[in-house]
């Protein structure tokens, strides 16, 4: 017995005895059942459904190969592209958890986290922050993980399960682009910190520098005061005595006067501050050195930068439970003012931060599930990331309140007061808490290494990520064979994009971009539309059966309902909750965005959104045929789970016939549901007894 492999019209007429692109009655031949038309005929290869460009028919004869025609005119260039097809894979288990937890577990915590409860009132924001994490965070993790492990793909191609919404893949490739060009700075402005730690006392311990004015509040002269006065005064640094709330901590003040310089404005640009250039470059060299030799060397990279971390915050957190006043910002961090959660702005920032920290929507958590092996236990890596990403943000948040409530107590004003909301409370409040600690530049030098740390891990596996989401999605430019000049070319062009966010009006840039562009609206809409396309395109009881398989478990009814009925319900609703009550954008309490810093706020959401009904559009009018076959394109899946092949028995006696499988149709990808009209499927049934005989006695 031998095998036909037919998969095209030429390969058909080259087989004998199988004529002009008909099929022969094979029933009798192979126990094949064959659909056939209306006249009883069997059908014909145009009216056959082509998987993957073979059908495997067992008869006499020789075996050949499927598609001949395209394999004998495509050899050269397959043996060409060998190794640009070869995909690299995790150095083990443990290296894709770590990456999962660097990535995840980064600025977003100890940055964004922070800043964010701060400004929402404290213990308010955790309650819906917690709604955000188990209804869409940790499902949406999942989700991406799994199936980027199952189609073996990166974060554009593999929404080619259904086609129609592939411009959720490049909405989300949109947002990573963008994500690029500012995070990053936020990572310089931590190698800015980084080196002026080298220096004793700290830059940010006195207010006698040339960057300070006359509201710096200097402890030391402060012990001149009376406590009747020092309770309503305080005293500057030429002599005068002015009311506590209009002071200003030397931190506060070496982050906005001497770092970053701040301008009037928005419409202010100033000079550009060729110091933090310098940090830029810096930080892009750093991110393609971690990531230009492969996933392996990330995976071994950050075994480094996720862990140091934290025994670094345990040592800020114990020195900051010690200073007096401390208690004050921890009652503030826990207790909820419930009055704030009737504002959408609390809602859309918890939602966002979820995102945000956890990485979804942005393609990179499908990119890099996509190196794990088929049999990877993800749906354990996806709770442990949960919860160690979780009780991060928790725990800086600690760290953080704890030293706001020193410097309240310093300063003798409310928590809430203390400093100005915003992206830079980071740079405020940890390096108040350094300057506290015995040998201060030694702990600055090791706090801002651990910032430099987590902002790089979370940077370099954006940049990962979406290179390979671009490399996979357009195979045929060659890309990973090129993969180092690839990633010099993102390098150099996000360096250049980062000089907007790095003059004296770079911050207003900054703030947008973090309002907008990479968070709030766009993560919404493209986390919502993401469980849409796997749970009403795809099947969501089919993607469920897929992971199934892979894990060889199921993982419970939580997540398919969470895909398709929890996840998106709150993603689009508190995306119509913020339109509805949507406020203009701050930088801080005080500046408001003129309309046309309003403007280019809008522009950035729009961009990565625009991306889903435009592709959709865009595939329809495309797409040859008459509407129902354009739409059965547009929801028929071109890509599947990659199921790996299991090899053959190792020794070298072939087995007997009679243990020989009998597969009369086997095909390497799934026949759609529902065929366009015209077309015909032939199934296979496995042989039975009366079938061998028949082989047999042939």
């Amino acid at each position: 017995m031998e095998k036909y492999s037919v998969g095209s019209r030429k390969a058909l007429e080259n087989v004998d005895g199988l004529g002009t692109g008909t099929l022969p009655p094979l029933e009798e031949q192979t126990g094949m059942t064959i659909a056939s038309g209306a006249d009883g005929e069997p059908s014909s290869y145009e009216n056959m459904v082509e998987v993957n460009g073979a059908i495997e028919v067992i008869s006499k004869g020789a075996t050949f190969d499927a598609d001949r025609e395209d394999a004998d005119k495509d050899r050269c260039d397959c043996e060409e592209e060998e190794e640009e097809v070869r995909r690299e894979g995790w150095g083990n288990k443990v290296d894709f958890i770590m990456a999962c937890i660097g990535y995840a577990v980064g600025l977003g915590n100890v940055w964004r986290f922070p800043y964010l409860c701060y400004k929402n009132g404290g213990g308010a924001f955790l309650v819906p922050y917690f709604i955000s994490l188990v209804a869409c965070g940790v499902p949406m993790f999942f989700m991406e993980v799994s199936l980027g492990q199952l189609m073996q793909t990166g974060g554009i191609g593999t929404w080619d399960v259904f086609p129609a919404l592939k411009g959720v893949g490049l909405a989300a490739a949109n947002i990573a682009a963008m994500l690029n060009i500012y995070y990053i700075v936020i990572c310089a402005w931590s190698i800015f910190y980084f080196f002026a730690s080298f220096s004793s006392p700290l830059p940010w311990r006195s207010c006698r520098n040339d960057w300070n004015n006359v509201y710096c509040l200097d402890r030391e002269l402060q012990d001149n005061l009376t406590v009747e006065a020092r309770n309503e005064s305080f005293l500057t640094t030429n002599g005068s005595l002015l009311h506590r709330n209009l002071s200003e901590s030397p931190a506060q003040q070496y982050w906005e006067r001497r770092v970053l310089s701040v301008s009037t404005g928005m419409n202010v640009v100033g000079s550009v501050r060729w110091e933090l250039v310098g940090c830029v470059g810096l930080a892009w060299v750093l991110t393609f050195l971690c990531i230009w030799r492969g996933v392996k060397t990330t995976g071994k990279i950050v075994w480094f930068t996720a862990l140091v971390p934290y025994v670094i915050l345990l040592i800020l957190l114990i020195n900051g439970l010690l200073l007096e006043g401390s208690m004050d910002g921890l009652r503030f961090y826990v207790t909820p003012t419930f009055d704030k959660l009737g504002e959408p702005t609390v809602w859309v920032d918890a939602a966002t931060q979820i995102f945000f920290s956890y990485g979804v929507g942005i393609g990179s958590l499908i990119s890099l599930g996509s190196y794990n092996p088929y049999r990877n236990n993800c749906f354990f890596d996806t709770i442990v990331v949960g919860v160690v990403n979780a009780a991060t943000s928790l725990f800086a948040g600690l760290v953080i309140f704890a030293v706001l409530g020193y410097m309240a107590f310093i300063q003798d004003v409310h928590v809430k007061d203390v400093v100005d909301e915003g992206p830079g409370l980071a740079f405020v409040a940890y390096p108040t808490a350094v300057d506290t600690m015995a040998g201060a530049p030694f702990w600055s030098v090791l706090f801002f290494g651990m910032l430099i740390m987590l902002g790089l891990d979370s940077q370099f596996c954006v940049v990962e990520g979406f290179a390979t989401s671009i490399m996979d999605a357009w195979p045929r430019m060659n890309l990973r064979k090129r993969r180092t000049l690839f990633l010099v070319s993102i390098c150099v062009l996000d360096f250049f994009l980062n000089l907007f966010c790095i003059t004296e009006g770079g911050i207003y840039i900054f703030q947008l971009m973090d309002s907008y562009a990479a968070s709030g609206m766009p993560l919404l809409w493209v986390a919502g539309w993401e469980c849409m396309a796997i749970s009403y395109g795809y099947g969501a009881r089919r993607f469920y059966g897929d992971i199934g398989s892979m894990l060889t478990f199921k993982p419970g009814w939580f997540w398919p309902v969470s895909w398709m009925v929890l996840t998106p319900v709150v993603s689009f609703g508190i995306f119509l909750f913020s339109l509805i009550a949507y406020q203009g954008p701050k930088y801080g309490e005080d500046y408001t965005y003129p309309k046309t810093g309003e403007m280019l706020g809008w522009l950035m959401a729009l961009a990565p959104m625009q991306w889903i009904p435009t592709y959709a559009v865009y595939l329809y009018f495309s797409t040859p045929g008459t509407v129902r076959e354009r739409l059965h394109v547009m929801t028929t899946p071109r890509v599947f789970p990659k199921i790996p092949v299991q090899a053959p028995p190792s020794n070298d006696r072939a087995p007997p016939d009679d243990e020989l499988p009998m597969t009369h149709l086997d095909t390497t990808q799934r026949v759609p549901e529902d065929p366009p009209p015209g077309f015909k499927t032939i199934t296979a049934r496995k042989a039975n007894a009366d079938d061998r005989q028949h082989y047999d006695h042939a």
